[in-house]
């Protein structure tokens, strides 16, 4: 029988193979052993990175995981690999990327409608840093494309799930209360 830090050693060496988010599910399959086993080790593969203060974390990104160099490192990675500097996203593709984040899978039409301008360009841009993939079509005539995140925006936002978005704030209940001013403002004053 294999023992746990062999167990946690192979699944080390699964992660950093593959290279890219990986499912919980097929490394339990690789390691031949139960889902909830396979968790059990790389919730001890993490504390163990964590606890020996490696420049390597494990990420968790909605179901699956991946091995990645920690952000603070990024500086020295970049000098020795010599990649540019990826430009900063502008208002217009955090815009787009938040209207597509709260209301996946959605059409360009939507995000159009949504913003009010053309954003063409800055989807093609979005998807192009993979951020937003194509997630299939929609079954309306012309059959438009649905837009949707991607594994590479939880890990750009350092979040495990979707379900760690702030909440949208309620705007209906301020609206009621400036309806309320409004009309206390707009009634008649009795003389006295």
């Amino acid at each position: 029988m294999v023992n746990a830090s062999e167990l946690q050693a192979a699944a080390e060496a699964v992660l950093f193979s593959v290279g890219e988010p990986l499912e919980l599910a097929k490394l339990a399959e690789a390691l031949e052993i139960e889902e909830g086993t396979a968790e059990q080790i790389l919730m001890n593969l993490s504390a163990s990175l964590e606890e020996r203060k490696s420049g390597i974390t494990l990420l968790k990104l909605d179901d699956k995981y991946q091995l990645s160099s920690k952000s603070k490192y990024a500086p020295q990675i970049r000098n020795v690999m010599e990649l540019k500097r990826n430009a900063p996203l502008s208002p217009a593709a955090f815009e787009v990327l938040a209207v597509v984040a709260y209301n996946q899978p959605i059409t360009k039409a939507y995000i159009e409608q949504v913003r009010g301008v053309d954003c063409s360009g800055v989807i093609a841009t979005l998807c192009q840093k993979q951020l937003i993939e194509e997630k299939g079509r929609l079954e309306l005539p012309g059959r438009p494309l649905l837009y949707g995140t991607t594994p590479e925006f939880l890990r750009c936002f350092s979040i495990s799930s979707l379900d760690e978005l702030p909440p949208l704030p309620d705007h209906s209940s301020e609206q009621q209360e400036e309806n309320a001013e409004a009309e206390e403002n707009t009634e008649p004053k009795e003389e006295a």
